[in-house]
């Protein structure tokens, strides 16, 4: 076995075990403060409800409707576990969740009418991935380069007021942004729509579908990346800056390299995988942190089904689903990660 495979192997059981635990949290948070019990009574009283009015006109008698109704109602309780206390209903759920085995929703519903988890979160994967991986880019576009060029210029009024509004932006919600986004130029001034992915009724597929797409996404895509580029900027040139100190940086100047050469080979190359660590564990940051900014902006995403798993119409079993397809995504970068410290910066090595 190759010297460098051993410890990332290492590495990756490892991050298995973060899935374990982050899961297991999963179920005792459900479970051991009642939420899970609440959620499925919420759910048979609801079913309950809607059964009513259609046994009532075959059941006249408002004794025999109401045995009728616990009858179906202990029927519901059974049949979603809740004869069972819950440390022996949701490891149940958990362990199915990890060999990929997701069952079906209580209560939502896939674009399709499909109701199982595995339908409902693959189809709105894409539509995060599409949002959030669009505001990684541009924020890495811009962030790197024009970090790296206030860690030039440290101490310059440029640096100061880039400083200022790195601040400003890790402190303003990305919520009370998008609100103040859709306020000023869907309401305000009209040039954009305030929510969805499509126009209702929505263009035929082709060329128009897709600029009415993007269309849709440009508030959604502004919002996140102005909540992120300030402190992507203030971590690239703080790490820029701290490389640009060292002492093979002045060994470079004094043996005449140009300027441009130093940022690309001294500077920036060692200063990579600290950026790239923001970067990627951003990214997969973003598919968790994006629910909030696709629940105001209505983008049928992970985000805003997570939103209506716990909030709207709440499904136990699509939130411990999402629960480990986030942290599943978590993993994966990190193991990413872990490859391209490798690549990046010769001196890591594993042993």
């Amino acid at each position: 076995m190759p010297q460098a495979v051993r410890p990332l192997l290492g590495r990756a059981l490892s991050l298995l075990g973060v899935l374990v635990v982050v899961q297991l949290l999963v179920v005792v948070s459900l479970g051991a403060t009642g939420y899970s019990d609440r959620m499925l009574q919420a759910v048979i009283s609801e079913e309950l409800r809607a059964l009513r009015p259609a046994l009532a006109q075959t059941v006249r008698d408002p004794d025999q409707l109401e045995q009728a109704l616990a009858a179906r109602r202990q029927e519901l309780a059974a049949s979603y576990g809740l004869d069972r206390p819950w440390y022996r209903r949701l490891p149940a759920l958990a362990a199915r969740v990890f060999t990929l085995d997701l069952g079906n929703a209580h209560t939502l519903r896939s674009f399709t009418g499909s109701s199982r988890i595995r339908d409902i979160v693959l189809e709105r994967l894409p539509n995060t991935a599409l949002l959030v991986t669009t505001a990684v880019v541009i924020t890495a576009a811009a962030g790197i380069p024009l970090g790296a060029r206030l860690a030039l210029r440290a101490g310059s009024r440029l640096d100061r007021v880039a400083s200022f509004l790195a601040a400003t932006s890790y402190a303003v919600p990305a919520w009370w942004l998008a609100i103040l986004l859709i306020l000023a130029f869907a309401f305000g001034l009209g040039l954009l729509p305030s929510g969805g992915m499509y126009s209702a009724p929505p263009p035929p597929p082709g060329l128009g579908r897709f600029l009415d797409l993007a269309r849709h996404a440009v508030l959604p895509v502004v919002t996140l990346v102005a909540a992120s580029l300030g402190p992507y900027v203030y971590v690239v040139r703080t790490m820029t800056l701290s490389v640009a100190q060292e002492e093979h940086v002045e060994v470079a100047r004094a043996k005449g390299i140009p300027e441009a050469l130093i940022a690309r080979r001294h500077i920036l190359r060692v200063a990579g995988p600290p950026i790239v660590t923001g970067l990627v564990l951003g990214l997969a940051g973003s598919l968790g942190g994006s629910i909030l900014v696709e629940t105001v902006f209505n983008w049928q995403g992970m985000g805003r089904l997570y939103y209506d798993a716990i909030v709207a119409t709440p499904d136990e079993r699509v939130i411990v689903a999402l629960t480990f397809m986030y942290t599943l995504l978590y993993v994966a970068a990190r193991m990413v990660l872990e490859v391209l410290y490798v690549l990046l910066d010769p001196r890591v090595r594993y042993g």
